[in-house]
């Protein structure tokens, strides 16, 4: 039987990070062994270990209903369990949109956000905060029969009046299509639940892997948070189409306006073809029917603006059928190989990519600081046992003399220590005003103001120009954070290059840091906001108003959620500009303290000077040691990152 090879790829990739976790895990035992490690050296490794330990991989599928999109995540990745895991079958199966993923702290079960929600502005995001708002299925993952009973509950529906439909953005009455969708006794059929989580230990969901699955192209449209937040941020978008309709312009616009659009990244993003087999007439010969595909891929192609070799063409169907009786002949036929295999040589390498450009630089940071304080050491060490050996066939006097000297140096550094103290209180007055500029409070006042603004103007202009002063004010705010972190740095290379020369510290210069990425994430959502509302405001209705508002909520919470990745990406940028200068003083001032200590002892005759020699030369050598130690773990670091990237770079070029 041929493996799942986005399975067997993905698989690596998790030992990939596992490795690395334990590499990162003996750096930190070593340093804590030797004495090395600090509270804010292991606040720096324990925020590293957490996000690898945390990656997640995320892969969304999106469609229409009816084109086989839960088909197609049955037969990826839940073939193994014997029949289909999600449900499907004509018509929609998919009622709203569902999160597959493994959190060990939560108990299996299936979690469903009530569709009521959707009268409030708080989004999907904000509910997660609060357990008591979902309503909770247990279930039993040794029992194939009790799983698919409980997640048929995702699709479940209910009639409402047209207005309470409407209230839920769920229903327009001035669109003809909805109208077409009243029941005889007029209501609407509406989904009961606005968002599912299913929490189960599948090996891959285990490993990391969180998938999307989305309800009909309608949904897209009307929860603003798939648009702006999970479709995005998705490391992979499936975008299936159906072989027996072909390419719709509702599929036509959301593939061009939320997945392949220029306003968010575009790796990772493929087209399925879906429902081939309909196409495999048994009265046609082969090449016939190839031919009758390859007419398919060239027109939906032309229609998306893609290559023909861009869309995949599969049978979900067959292929869930191949996998579950072992039939690798229709598996091959299925088409589900090719994607497979599409999928994980485009998702996974990138993927590993950003994880380990990341972790590097971080790693390679803490390191350095490892080395920083060890040749400091290394090199008060050595000028501890040349002034000895220089004592040799001295007389007292002499000796005294040394230990003048020895105090002097150590009241001059005390000294540069005030400055040092005195640069610590200025650079936390730096900090803080940096943080006032990226302050989460500031920011969450202009959200309400904002809002508030947006509530009392039900204009066009009105709308426009409170959004327009949000997303200047923003961009103001990371200007001057810009400038902030400019003057902090200028300040520290100054402070590097004065200690350097008046003490003999070795000079470093400081990392830099930009808000640039920061500033990018703002213009994307700042173009979303901008294209959405150019298509809703012209039809100023209650329920587009409604829409305009929900949509402002979710953008405005992923905002707030740029300015906390800045805010936390700051706080490690201060630590790791400060951090080399707080370990070179402190080690300076223990050196001078042991160089005073072995005088003294020499000159008060409690050590004869030959032993005392023979002692500092055994903690040289210690130091050598430990260099020696560190080297190695830095290459294995190196080793654990970069395995398996020959067959990463293979795969992306193939």
């Amino acid at each position: 039987m041929t493996e799942n090879q986005l399975a067997e790829q993905f698989a690596a990739y998790s030992h990939w990070r596992s490795a690395l976790v334990d590499t990162i895990c003996d750096y930190r035992s070593w340093l804590n062994e030797q004495e090395l490690n600090d509270a804010q050296i292991d606040l720096r490794i324990q925020h590293l270990l957490d996000r690898l330990r945390e990656d997640k991989l995320n892969v969304a599928f999106v469609a229409e209903f009816s084109r086989g999109k839960s088909e197609l995540i049955n037969a990826i990745f839940f073939a193994d369990y014997g029949q289909r895991l999600l449900p499907s079958g004509a018509g929609r199966t998919t009622m709203c949109p569902t999160e597959l993923l493994y959190d060990p702290s939560k108990p299996v079960s299936l979690q469903l956000l009530p569709i009521e929600t959707r009268a409030t502005d708080a989004t999907t995001t904000e509910y997660k905060r609060y357990p008591d708002e979902w309503t909770v299925f247990e279930f039993n993952v040794e029992d194939s029969d009790s799983m698919v009973s409980a997640f048929r509950e995702v699709g479940r529906t209910k009639k409402v009046p047209p207005e309470e439909a409407e209230r839920y953005g769920l229903f327009d009455p001035q669109d003809p299509d909805d109208a077409m969708n009243l029941n005889e006794d007029g209501t609407v059929d509406i989904p009961c639940w606005r968002y599912a989580v299913i929490n189960f230990p599948h090996p891959l969901l285990e490993q990391g892997l969180v998938i999307l699955d989305t309800p009909g192209l309608n949904a897209i449209g009307t929860e603003p948070e798939l648009t702006l937040n999970m479709l995005p941020n998705a490391h992979a978008v499936l975008f299936i189409l159906a072989a027996d309709t072909g390419v719709t312009k509702s599929e036509i616009d959301v593939w061009r306006q939320y997945i392949s659009g220029t306003r968010w990244k575009q790796k990772g993003r493929l087209a399925v073809l879906n429902k081939i087999d309909g196409l495999w007439d048994e009265l046609k010969e082969e090449h016939e029917i190839s031919k009758e595909i390859t007419k398919q891929l060239a027109n939906s192609a032309e229609m998306l603006g893609l290559h023909a070799n861009q869309i995949f063409p599969v049978s979900a169907q067959k292929g869930l059928l191949a996998k579950v009786n072992g039939d690798d002949d229709l598996l091959e036929r299925s088409g589900l190989i090719t994607l497979e295999k599409a999928l994980s040589d485009g998702l996974i390498p990138s993927k590993k990519e950003i994880v380990r450009d990341n972790t590097q630089n971080e790693i390679e940071d803490l390191i350095s600081n490892s080395v920083l304080v060890l040749e400091a050491r290394l090199k008060g060490m050595v000028e501890q046992i040349d002034e000895l050996k220089g004592l040799r066939g001295k007389n007292e006097d002499v000796i005294e003399h040394m230990m003048n000297k020895v105090k002097q140096d150590k009241e001059n550094f005390e000294r540069g220590l005030q400055r040092f103290q005195a640069l610590r209180s200025v650079f936390s007055q730096q900090a803080n005003t940096l943080f006032t500029h990226l302050g989460m409070e500031s920011l969450k006042e202009e959200v309400t103001k904002t809002r508030t603004a947006m509530i009392e103007s039900r204009f066009t202009k009105g709308i426009q120009k409170a959004m327009e002063s949000f997303f200047h004010d923003l961009k103001q705010q990371l200007d001057k954070s810009d400038e902030q972190i400019n003057e902090i740095k200028r300040m520290m290379d100054a402070m590097y290059e004065k200690f350097s020369q008046e003490h003999g510290l070795r000079q470093v210069v400081p990392p830099g840091f930009s808000t640039l990425r920061y500033q990018k994430e703002l213009s994307k959502l700042e173009r979303a906001y901008k294209e959405h509302f150019n298509t809703a405001i012209n039809m100023l209705t209650n329920e587009k108003m409604t829409l305009t508002s929900k949509f402002f909520e979710t953008l405005a919470s992923r905002v707030i959620h740029v300015f906390e990745v800045a805010n936390r990406d700051v706080e490690n940028w201060l630590k790791a500009v400060i951090a080399p200068m707080e370990s070179q003083v402190r080690e300076h001032q223990l050196q001078l303290r042991r160089r005073l200590e072995s005088i003294k002892r020499i000159y008060k005759a409690t050590d004869t000077l030959e032993d005392r020699i023979s002692e500092l030369e055994n903690v040289e050598k210690g130091i050598h040691a430990q260099l020696a130690d560190l080297k190695v773990l830095r290459q294995h670091i190196g080793n654990a990152l970069t395995v398996g990237d020959a067959a990463d770079s293979k795969a992306k070029a193939a």
